[in-house]
């Protein structure tokens, strides 16, 4: 009399692992490559959030903020700007979504103003996910 007994082969637990191995090496990268882009997004939506709150500065004080001044002068006035009616922006300064303070250089190389992040590894130029998000470059874009 043979018994029936419930429960998996080995061959096929080692089938099924390797199914799953398959899928995770295809589904895996491209999810990543999904998570990185939408890093850049963001950081190219906080740069227009940012680019806006210069411009409402310019209007009322007749001049873009000095790399001097930075961007904490959207939310505070140091004391000594004439006709600064803010704070410009709602919230509190955005970070890049890596973490890092946004970088502002006026005047700029490229633009009258820049406003830049270093990207994923925080280093200036780079390629892919190291690539520096730009306020000039995302015209061209």
């Amino acid at each position: 009399m043979k018994r029936k007994t419930a429960g998996f082969t080995l061959i096929e637990i080692i089938l099924v692992v390797v199914i799953m191995s398959l899928i995770a090496a295809i589904v895996v990268p491209r999810f990543f490559n999904k998570v990185e882009r939408s890093k850049r997004q963001i950081a190219r939506t906080q740069i227009v959030m940012l680019e806006n709150g210069i411009k409402l500065f310019k209007l009322d004080t007749g001049r873009f903020p000095t790399s001097e001044e930075g961007l904490a002068v959207l939310q505070k006035n140091p004391g000594n700007i004439v006709h600064w009616d803010g704070p410009y922006m709602e919230k509190t300064l955005p970070r890049d979504p890596w973490g890092r303070a946004f970088l502002y250089v006026c005047p700029g190389s490229h633009w009258d103003f820049e406003i830049i992040s270093l990207g994923a590894d925080g280093k200036p130029g780079g390629e892919g996910e190291n690539q520096d998000v730009v306020n000039y470059s995302m015209v061209e874009e």
